[in-house]
């Protein structure tokens, strides 16, 4: 297998529970910032946050995103996924080129139509509505079309004629903007066509541990064909740069009696089969649970990780940040090299 980024992805939980190392939503901001610095000084090439609304996890990334970028010097600052149904592609433009310069423009910005969520249309209480025959998810997409065209940095607003300060000539857009963040916007896709779509607007492939069930095949080959139609379509295109692919899996080496206590008998050995939706049939990974040399042979067999120049470990951020930090460096370093990842 080819070498990889190999960074990892908290979804930012949080409980009052006295069994979790993050019982309240500071907790587990804090934490965020410490265990991306925990992974940077690993050697793990990235951190990317979860955004969950009306939940006890991470939600409002473009604080975290800064906060992290100030404290870290070098590893990649990403999401996995901004729900675009509930963001003001403008101001979120703004906050996110914002967030980039802090953070010395290592942003990657994952964004997708969002997954099922925690109230019924969540969407409303932002102030969002779809169009007249439009869906939810149309909605989300053209979020995420206006947010592409405000990122290449062109002027579109009439400038006042007689301004507070001295404008440019011409029309204005928005400031701040990172205008090398277009190239870093990544894809939530969660099924072939949303993922040609993606590669056609030239934005980064993000796969998850999920996908639209679409053939019955086993989940890494539906997800390795998903990330060679996306190829395709993006060569298609006609993009001149190449594009970045990430899958996420959670993968734990047994290393310890701790490890053993936690997930000596959670390695999930088959996918399963859900519904995400009442019409959406889903196909859900197998979680990885081994000795580091089982682990070896395991990930060697899994196509979509390698289709994928990226790998982002899911993290058990309740149980705290040194011990996810194990979990990291037991991958970085005893099942990684092994595998020709580094």
């Amino acid at each position: 297998m080819a070498q990889k980024k190999i960074g990892f992805l908290s979804f930012g939980h949080w409980t009052p529970s006295p069994q979790s190392q993050t019982r309240s939503a500071a907790d587990v901001l804090l934490q965020s910032i410490e265990l991306a610095e925990a992974a940077e000084a690993l050697g793990a090439d990235g951190a990317y946050y979860r955004v969950h609304h009306f939940a006890r996890q991470l939600s409002s990334p473009f604080p975290l995103l800064a906060a992290v970028g100030a404290r870290t010097k070098r590893i990649e600052i990403g999401t996995g996924v901004i729900d675009m149904r509930y963001e003001n592609p403008l101001y979120m433009a703004e906050a996110a080129s914002a967030a980039d310069f802090i953070a010395g423009e290592r942003l990657q910005l994952g964004i997708s139509r969002g997954s099922p969520e925690q109230v019924i249309d969540g969407w409303r209480y932002f102030g969002f509505q779809p169009l007249e025959g439009e869906s939810d998810a149309d909605m989300g997409r053209r979020h995420t079309e206006t947010l592409l065209e405000l990122l290449k940095g062109k002027g579109f607003a009439q400038p006042n004629p007689r301004p507070m300060f001295p404008n440019p000539p011409g029309l204005l857009r928005l400031e701040p903007l990172s205008e090398g963040l277009r190239d870093r916007l990544w894809w939530g896709a969660g099924s072939n066509a949303t993922a040609v779509w993606a590669a056609k607007l030239g934005m980064n492939l993000q796969s998850s541990t999920l996908k639209d069930d679409e053939t019955g095949e086993p989940f890494h080959i539906q997800q390795a064909k998903q990330i060679r139609a996306y190829r395709e379509a993006w060569k298609e295109a006609g993009h001149t740069r190449e594009p970045r692919v990430s899958v996420s899996r959670s993968i734990f080496a047994l290393v310890n009696d701790m490890d053993r206590a936690y997930f000596g008998r959670s390695g999930e050995g088959s996918d399963s089969i859900g519904f995400i939706s009442e019409k959406t049939r889903a196909i859900f990974g197998r979680s990885y649970a081994a000795e580091p040399e089982v682990l070896v042979k395991q990930l060697a067999e899994d196509e979509a990780i390698a289709e994928a120049d990226t790998l982002l470990l899911t993290v058990p951020n309740q149980l705290g940040v040194a011990y996810n930090a194990h979990v990291m460096e037991a991958i970085l370093t005893q099942v990684a090299p092994a595998l020709g990842w580094r």
